[in-house]
């Protein structure tokens, strides 16, 4: 393989590596960012309809109230962004982490089928509205970069543990 091509690939595997940590700390700007919104009011309003019109979530509502329901999600979100930070330093912590917003992004998407206004008036199917609908298929992409997370750090934390056992 000549010079030219080898340098070639190595771009590619570069922009690669820097893609995966942009989707990895990418999510976890947005878990903390978005999870520390949860203890303002504006982004409790916010949930409210989501939370409120959903089988998965209206019970907690009921049950807990809106705001603590609120400040409870965001702890989860804050929680699972910092486990997923640790990939470094504890990639099964990281791997973990990113599993539970796999199922995080999973409820979050199924407010598609609950929420009022999902589907521009007018329009319906398959034209989101700003919001809610554009608002949540933004959560399409972040459960794209939650499952390559998972995978990616448990290979990680595989081959740590292998690493372990030789020494």
């Amino acid at each position: 393989m000549n010079a030219t091509r080898v340098e070639h690939l190595d771009r590619g595997g570069s922009l690669e590596r820097l893609g995966g940590n942009i989707l990895r700390y990418g999510l976890v700007a947005v878990l903390l960012l978005v999870g520390a919104l949860k203890f303002t009011e504006y982004e409790t309003m916010g949930i409210k309809p989501l939370v409120e019109n959903s089988p998965l979530t209206a019970w907690a509502v009921a049950a807990f109230g809106l705001k603590t329901l609120s400040a409870l999600i965001g702890t989860i979100e804050i929680v699972l962004g910092l486990m997923i930070a640790m990939r470094s330093i504890n990639p099964k912590v990281s791997a973990i982490g990113s599993m539970g917003a796999i199922v995080m992004f999973l409820i979050t998407l199924t407010f598609v089928f609950t929420t009022p206004g999902v589907w521009q008036p007018g329009y319906g199917f398959p034209f989101p509205s700003p919001m809610p609908g554009q608002f949540l298929a933004k959560d399409i992409i972040l459960l794209g970069a939650a499952v390559w997370s998972a995978g990616e750090a448990r290979r990680a934390a595989a081959a740590q543990a292998r690493g372990r056992n030789a020494v």
